[in-house]
């Protein structure tokens, strides 16, 4: 059998490739159910080749949890320090989660469904990106109750309202539909916030202030893996 190519760019691309198939295959079928056979028929590659190229299966269902984690909690990190009201931060925040459930389907999917199947370091590495994805929400949120806009309520209850209204829209959506991500979050954000307790005057301006961020700050965009240029201390 030839062996596959040296760990250059062609490698790279066939393993981000292969990690696709991977997510549309674990989606469909199940990340138990799915056998390194059935990936290697997927791709075109013999088990040994694919091994090379993904180390093993559980690996595998790590690179994908990666696809979604790495890039989403850096850009909520970012967003979370913005020298901004809490409510928008929280519209950003929203619309830029939306984003990589639209585009990622697949993998968002399998970060909900199978990331159980993952044992030892594995686990305790994405159990401990959730909760600090949590924390960056619940933080916002708490902020916002103590400046008084939302009223006083339980950190986690507003966490898990929050995630619960975000969290279940890969079951349904069609990212070619007629709502798009920035459509989602204003939608989302409005029923969160009059619930929260945020007075009906302040909702508009959050959409207001939303639409001027990202027309003025272009290098800083929404997009979890779309890179982030450095905010000025100025800021």
């Amino acid at each position: 059998m030839p062996r596959p190519p040296g760990h250059g760019p062609g490698f790279e691309v066939r393993r981000q490739k292969i990690i696709d198939i991977a997510a549309s295959l674990f989606a469909q079928q199940g990340y138990a159910a799915t056998s390194i056979n059935d990936l290697g028929r997927a791709v075109g590659l013999a088990k040994g080749a694919l091994y090379y190229y993904i180390g093993s299966k559980e690996n595998l269902l790590v690179e994908i949890q990666s696809r979604v984690m790495g890039p989403l909690l850096s850009r909520t990190r970012q967003i979370a320090e913005l020298d901004a009201d809490p409510l928008l931060r929280l519209r950003l925040l929203s619309e830029s989660l939306l984003t990589i459930i639209f585009r990622r389907l697949d993998h968002i999917w399998v970060y909900e469904h199978d990331y159980r199947s993952l044992s030892g370091t594995e686990l305790k590495t994405l159990l401990g990106q959730r909760a600090d994805f949590e924390q960056l929400i619940s933080g916002l949120l708490t902020e916002a109750v103590e400046q008084g806009t939302f009223r006083t309520m339980p950190p986690r209850l507003a966490t898990l309202q929050f995630l619960n209204l975000h969290n279940h829209t890969y079951q349904w959506v069609n990212p070619d539909g007629d709502w798009d991500a920035a459509f989602l979050a204003h939608e989302y954000c409005a029923t969160l916030f009059r619930g929260f307790g945020a007075p009906d005057h302040a909702l508009p301006r959050v959409e207001e202030l939303a639409e001027a961020f990202k027309r003025d700050r272009p290098e800083l965009p929404l997009d979890p893996e779309a890179k982030w240029e450095s905010v000025p201390a100025d800021q």
